[in-house]
């Protein structure tokens, strides 16, 4: 069963992205990342192995909508194993 714990979907700049995208990195770098949005809070614990997922989709309606997802996943308890390596170019 799947719960969601905290859901954000804003129009941004890319420029806004590119630094909300930095300040995750350095704090899932330092193991704890905290979402906050009002009174709604969430606090992760990030361990020093994780699975990331990188998956690009496109969708075709009326136009062509492109997405590109990110997604960091372990589980609890679990240090994990590092795999395979993955380049942004």
């Amino acid at each position: 069963m799947e719960v969601v714990l905290f859901k954000s979907e804003e129009k941004k700049s890319t420029q806004e992205v590119a630094a909300i995208l930095r300040q995750i990195a350095d704090k899932v770098e330092g193991g704890e990342v905290v979402l906050t949005r009002g009174n709604e809070e969430v606090r992760l614990q990030i361990p020093p192995n994780v699975t990331l997922e990188l998956k690009v989709e496109e969708e075709t309606k009326r136009t062509t909508k492109k997405s590109l997802e990110i997604e960091i996943e372990w589980p609890e308890g679990d240090e994990g194993r590092p795999r395979g390596d993955v380049s942004i170019g």
